[in-house]
């Protein structure tokens, strides 16, 4: 594994890549205000284990890439009054972000997967960058049309917590949103949830980055008619037990984009969960197969 952060589109990008460089370059983008060690190692070996040169990353406004605390915290009050939202960036900001990060790298194109914001992200960059995407392939997301993929009200409120003031609580609440919005069919392995939850606080506990990431999200435009105009091969992965972003938004994803394949999976909510990695890597290593 090499760890560095790089100038990318203004900013900087903390980064990892895992595997051989001469492998096929796997850019994974991560969801809201996850840090880039959401990402469960096991998985990411799995992964450089097929032949894939993995690239993951912070996305703007957590972990150590660049904040923008300059805008000011996220005001949903306002939201929910029915004001209009003021976006310190959208999701084509982030998504240029990675852009900026492959010509870092030297990467001319990559197959890009991204989760949840992250598999908007990755939509972002296959209709903003096409010339850089291998392939898509976007897991638990939706298309940015409102009518689709919206969260129940619990997971809404899982959102929504206030900011805490220690570690011990942080870790707490962690465990108590993956309660909400985790796989209902699945083992719920608190133990691992408890030491992400530590981890990711010890190394950036940014809660302000994430307010203003989920403004992102809501402020962005419905992308369902430029994912119409995407060419490259499109996989698309969901939850039929999501809570957080509900299997519409994965189907419409799927239907928006022209040829794409649509798995869904009974029992799997808003995660990756172990008992189905096999079956993920399966799919992702025969969809990106086809442009090889």
């Amino acid at each position: 594994m090499a760890v560095g952060s790089a100038p990318a589109n203004g900013i900087t990008i903390a980064y990892e890549t895992h595997g051989d460089a001469a492998g096929e370059p796997l850019l994974l983008v991560m969801g809201l205000g996850a840090q880039l060690l959401a990402w469960d190692q096991g998985f990411l070996n799995h992964l450089v284990d097929r032949g894939y040169f993995v690239i993951t990353f912070d996305n703007r406004d957590v972990g150590l890439s660049s904040w923008f605390d300059e805008a000011g915290p996220a005001d949903f009050s306002a939201f929910f009054a029915g004001e209009p939202l003021r976006p310190a960036y959208l999701l084509g900001d982030l998504a240029d972000d990675a852009a900026g990060l492959l010509d870092a790298l030297g990467i001319a194109s990559a197959h890009i997967l991204g989760v949840s914001m992250g598999g908007m992200v990755a939509q972002e960059i296959a209709i903003r960058h096409p010339h850089r995407t291998r392939s898509l392939c976007s897991i638990m997301s939706t298309t940015g049309n409102p009518e689709v993929g919206q969260p129940t009200p619990e997971a809404t409120a899982s959102l929504l917590v206030p900011p805490v003031g220690s570690r011990d609580e942080a870790i707490e609440q962690g465990v108590m949103t993956w309660k909400v919005i985790g796989s209902p069919g699945f083992a719920f392995d608190e133990p691992a949830i408890r030491e992400r939850a530590a981890a990711a606080y010890d190394r950036a506990y940014h809660p302000e980055g994430t307010g203003r990431q989920l403004v992102a999200i809501l402020s962005s435009p419905d992308r369902t008619e430029a994912l119409g105009r995407v060419t490259v091969p499109t996989l698309v992965l969901h939850g039929e037990a999501d809570p957080l972003v509900t299997i519409s938004g994965g189907r419409a994803t799927a239907a928006a984009v022209p040829s794409a394949e649509l798995r869904t999976y009974p029992g799997m909510g808003h995660d990756l969960p172990e008992a189905l990695w096999p079956e993920f890597l399966d799919a992702i290593t025969a969809h990106t197969a086809k442009v090889r």
